[in-house]
């Protein structure tokens, strides 16, 4: 009985710290911030990439990584579209 205990005890606590450490970095702002920072860093536009990104990180809780491309690494960030059907997240 008490082995089946501690057993349980223990897979609950493994479960629960694995499942809350990656919850708790996205909603960090400053995750999002470096993260768009790195991405934007050559835009043009600088102002409106890291409104964009910002939005995109926030909702999708990651950035593709480099400043161009690599979009496939974040499936929800590639996917998201304007009302004009064009991407939104730099």
């Amino acid at each position: 009985m008490k082995l089946i205990f501690v057993t349980l005890l223990l897979c609950f606590l493994l479960l629960s710290s694995s499942l809350l450490e990656p919850a708790t970095a996205y909603e960090d702002a400053s995750y999002c911030g470096k993260k768009c920072s790195d991405r934007c860093s050559v835009a043009g536009v600088k102002d409106r990439c890291l409104k964009y990104c910002g939005i995109c990180c926030q909702e999708c809780k990651c950035v593709p990584s480099g400043t161009y491309g690599n979009k496939h690494e974040c499936p929800c960030y590639r996917d998201k579209v304007n009302k004009k059907g064009k991407p939104k997240c730099p």
